[in-house]
């Protein structure tokens, strides 16, 4: 891949479509069809696509790139990931929006707002969005991404804030939703001794 300062994945190739080199892609945009905008689109080993056609194919978008021109060029690309550098992507005015890789490095704080972790990755297995976290030397802590796990995103504040029980971090043993007093997380910051690996079920969207 060139030298791009921040890469950012917009994009994932899939199968073939046609015998013509089309390609389905599945898109990371808001709008699968923003992806023609972004001029060339790169993957990890440094090859640039330029993309000739885009049009919309149920939850996929089908992109015809220059040289891919038959139908065995384009089952060779598939699985191949696609990226652009951060400075391409517009900025949003409105503080509720971000993107994903944007949550990357950001501070985790607790209820009592003391720092107890790092946000390394956002994965996302099917069942919706994960937060990947370090909890002090605890590494592969994943919570979902949900406005009940993660309450508060301040991207310029550069934090999180997570709920840990409904982040899974801590067990609420009766079931009502409150931190029992054995688990809960002490005001002062969070005991990272005192919680499972991730929560139960992992999945969830804000």
């Amino acid at each position: 891949m060139p030298k791009l300062k921040n890469p950012i994945q917009i994009a994932v190739v899939g199968a073939a479509h046609g015998i013509k080199g089309e390609v389905r892609v599945k898109t990371f945009t808001g709008d699968p069809l923003a992806l023609g905008e972004y001029g060339p689109l790169y993957a990890k080993d440094g090859r640039a696509f330029e993309m000739l056609d885009i049009r919309p194919a149920g939850t996929v978008v089908v992109v015809r790139f220059k040289g891919v021109t038959d139908r065995s060029a384009a089952e060779a690309l598939t699985g191949t990931e696609l990226f652009v550098d951060r400075s391409a992507l517009p900025d949003d005015d409105d503080e509720d929006d971000f993107y994903q890789a944007d949550l990357i490095g950001l501070d985790v704080r607790d209820d009592a707002g003391a720092a107890i972790g790092k946000v390394v990755a956002v994965q996302n297995f099917g069942g919706g969005d994960i937060l990947d976290l370090t909890l002090g030397h605890a590494k592969g802590v994943l919570i979902p991404f949900s406005k009940a796990a993660v309450p508060e995103v301040s991207v310029a504040g550069g934090y999180i804030r997570v709920d840990p029980v409904a982040a899974g971090l801590v067990e609420d043993e009766d079931g009502d939703g409150e931190p029992d007093m054995e688990t809960a997380p002490d005001r002062t910051g969070f005991d990272a001794k005192r919680r499972p690996r991730g929560p139960k079920g992992a999945g969830g969207n804000r």
